[in-house]
């Protein structure tokens, strides 16, 4: 009975380490990216990224699926992803194009990270309620996938274009700032139940986005970031439309109701 209980403690603690593992994975990942983006090695250093963002979502699945969670699970996962999705996207965006712009540049860069910082600091605050089913707010691996996969789309597009004083990517580092701190409800996979899901028309769907990704990763991935990246502001759009004409129902209705006691007043007097 000592024996299996020694053996059933020791397999917990090891299924314990493997999520911390894969965050670690990712921490080294994202670590790669930095020195890569220093020696002017920038598609290395954006794949780096994507493969840091893959085991980031491993860490947390397998956490769940073992029932291992923990305090500290959660808060080694944020410092990581501070590294790996903040401060690596960061650098090497601001190595690839943003120097171009100087001052400016660099604070568009280090406004990327804080934010970044920011966007975890209240995801550790709020996930037992706002984020318990989705995001508020862009996730942090998702503003560094838009970065990654727009170096490698750049580079596979415009070959022999230098993105040096394009405006339009430090437009695009202000803007996945900012989507990390607003208010905007992003759609979480992590809850969703694929048991219910599974059919054949989803096996095919799936089969057939795998090939349009291995056909050219370069374009496929930097559009289903952007997708992502652009569903929760339409989302937010198409209720703020739909929201309008029922308001004013409402409002009609109310005012209808008032004018039907009105006119009972006066027919009583």
């Amino acid at each position: 009975m000592k024996r299996r209980r020694f053996r059933t403690e020791k397999l917990r603690k090891g299924i314990y380490l493997i999520p911390n593992l894969c965050t670690t994975a990712s921490l080294f990942l994202g670590f790669f990216a930095i020195i890569r983006a220093a020696k002017g090695e920038y598609i290395p250093a954006a794949w780096s990224i994507l493969l840091a963002g893959l085991f980031d979502m491993f860490d947390g699945s397998l956490a769940r699926l073992t029932r291992h969670t923990s305090q500290f699970g959660i808060e080694y996962d944020s410092l990581c992803d501070l590294i790996s999705f903040g401060v690596a996207p960061a650098f090497l965006m601001h190595q690839w194009a943003l120097h171009g712009f100087g001052r400016i540049g660099a604070m568009a860069a280090f406004l990327f990270a804080a934010c970044g910082a920011l966007r975890l600091a209240r995801f550790n605050v709020q996930m037992d309620k706002e984020e318990a089913i989705d995001f508020q707010g862009l996730p942090i691996p998702m503003a560094a996938y838009m970065l990654a996969t727009t170096i490698i789309f750049y580079k596979s597009i415009f070959k022999h274009i230098t993105p040096i004083h394009n405006e339009w990517l430090i437009g695009l580092t202000l803007l996945l700032s900012v989507l990390m701190v607003s208010t905007f409800c992003y759609r979480s996979l992590k809850h969703l139940e694929l048991k219910r899901y599974m059919s054949f028309a989803l096996l095919v769907s799936l089969v057939s986005l795998l090939v349009v990704v291995a056909t050219r990763p370069q374009v496929s991935l930097w559009c289903f970031s952007i997708a992502y990246i652009l569903s929760a502001p339409i989302e937010g759009l198409v209720r703020l439309v739909l929201r309008r004409p029922a308001q004013r129902r409402v409002k009609n209705r109310k005012e209808e109701k008032l004018d039907e006691k009105v006119r009972l007043l006066r027919s009583g007097d």
